[in-house]
C-alpha cells in the first residue's frame, strides 16, 4: 500500500504514512493557463490510501483526479474535513443536497471511505460504498488534559453537541455541560451552562467545527461576566474564517485549538491516531 495526499492534507498524510509504516508517494500540483488543475502521482502499489480534506472546490477536483489517477489499485478514501457536509437535506425546492452529490461523486473508483467527526452520522448514507465516521473526541480530551486546568468545565456550544464534549470530557472524568440561550428580552440574551455555574471554573468550549467563531465570541463574553477563570475553544474543524482566531482571542479565549483534518496554524491536534486505528480495526475484521 502506498498514500496518496492532495495539496491541503500533506501534513496529517504524512503522520498517516509513519504511523502506518508505508511510503507517501510524491504528487506533483500544478495548473494549466486556464485554472484547470493537474496532479501526477509518483509510483503506485496495487494498493493506495488516498488522504484528501474537501476544504474547498479545488480540492474536491483534486480528489477526483487523485481517485482517476490511482485507477488501476484498490483505493481507500480517507476524507479527514468532508466539505458540503452541512447543506445534508432539501430546505426549498430546486436546491440541491450537497452533501448527497459530493458524496456520490468521491465514491466512485473507491472500495472505502472514512471521515472524521462527520457534521450528521446520516450523511454517510450518501456514500455508495462502505463509509467509517472517525471520532478524535479522545485526542480533544488528551489536549484539555496536557492544559492542566484546575477541574475544568467542557462546555458544548448547544444541545446537538453534547455527545461529542461528553466524549471529550470523560477521557479526565472532568464536568460536562451544554451552553444554553435565554431571552431576556426583545433585543437581549443570556448564553449560560445549562445546568453548572461557570463561575471560578476554567471552561473549554469544544465542538467539531469553528467557522467565523461569532456565537463562541459572544458566549465567551458571557462566561468571562459570569466568574470563568479562563476560557479556552478546541475544535476538529478549525476553518475559522472572516477573522474567527483573532474574533475569539479579542473576546478573551486565552487559546483556540483544532486538528490536523483543517490544516492551518492553530491545528496542535492530529487526527492521526484515529485514522490508523480505524484503518487497522476494519483489516482485521
Amino acid at each position: 500500500m502506498r498514500i496518496v495526499s492532495t495539496e491541503r492534507s500533506q501534513v496529517l498524510a504524512a503522520r498517516i504514512a509513519e504511523k502506518l509504516g508505508i511510503p507517501l508517494v510524491e504528487t506533483k500540483f500544478t495548473r494549466f493557463p486556464d485554472g484547470e488543475m493537474y496532479l501526477r502521482c509518483g509510483e503506485l502499489d496495487d494498493e493506495t490510501l488516498i488522504v484528501s480534506s474537501i476544504v474547498d472546490n479545488d480540492m474536491l477536483v483534486q480528489t477526483l483526479l487523485a481517485i482517476d489517477a490511482a485507477d488501476r489499485s484498490r483505493i481507500t478514501l480517507v476524507i479527514p474535513y468532508l466539505g458540503y457536509s452541512r447543506q445534508d437535506r432539501r430546505i426549498h425546492s430546486g436546491e440541491p443536497i450537497s452533501a448527497r452529490a459530493v458524496a456520490r461523486a468521491v465514491s466512485t473508483g473507491v472500495e472505502r471511505v472514512y471521515i472524521v467527526n462527520i457534521h450528521d452520522p446520516a450523511i454517510l448514507d450518501f456514500f455508495t460504498v462502505p463509509a467509517t465516521n472517525v471520532t478524535i473526541a479522545p485526542a480533544i480530551g488528551g489536549y484539555v488534559g496536557d492544559l492542566h486546568l484546575k477541574n475544568p468545565l467542557v462546555l458544548a456550544p448547544d444541545e446537538g453537541a453534547v455527545a461529542f464534549a461528553t466524549d471529550v470530557a470523560a477521557v479526565g472524568g472532568w464536568d460536562c455541560d451544554h451552553l444554553e440561550k435565554t431571552r431576556l428580552s426583545g433585543e437581549e440574551v443570556r448564553i449560560a451552562p445549562k445546568s453548572i455555574d461557570a463561575e471560578g471554573r476554567d471552561v473549554v468550549i469544544v465542538d467539531d467545527i469553528i467557522s467565523t467563531g461569532g456565537t463562541l465570541a459572544t458566549a465567551a463574553c458571557m462566561l468571562r461576566e459570569q466568574g470563568a477563570t479562563s476560557i479556552h475553544a478546541a475544535c476538529v474543524h478549525g476553518v475559522l474564517t472572516s477573522g474567527a482566531y483573532t474574533r475569539l482571542r479579542a473576546a478573551g479565549v486565552s487559546s483556540v485549538v483544532s486538528s490536523d483534518t483543517y490544516e492551518n496554524a492553530s491545528s496542535f491536534i492530529s487526527a492521526a491516531n484515529a485514522i490508523v486505528t480505524a484503518i487497522r480495526d476494519n483489516a482485521h475484521h
